[in-house]
């Protein structure tokens, strides 16, 4: 990839990563970090609490970021490793297995204490589980099919291993970032997975695109000098 795609891909991945985080922390934030400002009309809190989300999601954008190219490279060993993409592939579905039982077993039912928290747990691995399945299955029609398991396991794993560090967190409202966090996340990895391809696609166009101009001036220079 050119660096200037490479930069309007990080570009465009932080504002997702932002504004998701941003407008859904109006909501789901509202009442510990907007609601005091609201009713008191205290409007450059609000907004810099507005502020302060959409930094949060860059954060988490850049992070996520890490996250993919750390991932790219780890797939690149899997498949060196195992020999064959389907071996890593039977692997991979064994890690997703574990980290699904790892997060219901050691990080939800710990923290389930009310009837509330289980729903609330149970609804936002649905959400993982069922975004991470439409992103692979999107990923897989537009490339080859034996992505299916690698996207899978990316949308899953990758983003699970991103979203630890709240999960870990004890605290009184961490229930609300734990939530918040989730969407930044899975919006920010599937946008990378679906738009990596379309991004090297067009840094080759302008690397052909500057091929052609160079040898069209080395031929303009050779003309000069007959």
């Amino acid at each position: 990839m050119t660096i200037r795609n490479w930069f309007k891909f990080f570009l465009n991945a932080m504002w997702i990563g932002g504004l998701i985080t941003g407008v859904l922390g109006l909501f789901i934030r509202w009442n510990d970090a907007f609601a005091k400002y609201f009713e008191a009309g205290q409007w450059s809190e609000f907004f810099a609490a507005f502020a302060f989300m959409v930094i949060m999601g860059f954060t988490v954008s850049v992070i996520t970021q890490m996250g993919y190219f750390a991932y790219l490279t780890i797939h690149q060993m899997g498949v060196n490793i195992f020999r064959t993409l389907t071996l890593w592939n039977w692997v991979q579905l064994l890690i997703i297995a574990i980290v699904i039982l790892d997060l219901i077993f050691f990080r939800f039912k710990p923290n389930a204490e009310t009837t509330g928290q289980i729903w609330l747990y149970v609804g936002l691995l649905a959400v993982l589980i069922i975004t991470a399945v439409i992103v692979a299955i999107v990923k897989a029609n537009m490339t080859k099919k034996h992505t299916l398991i690698s996207a899978l396991f990316f949308m899953i794993v990758v983003s699970t291993l991103e979203w630890l560090p709240v999960l870990m967190v004890r605290a009184d409202n961490v229930d609300s970032w734990v939530t918040l966090l989730l969407f930044p996340i899975l919006g920010v990895n599937a946008y990378q997975l679906l738009a990596l391809p379309k991004y090297n696609a067009k840094s080759e166009e302008d690397r052909l695109k500057l091929e052609a101009r160079r040898k069209a001036r080395k031929e303009a220079a050779v003309l000069k000098t007959k």
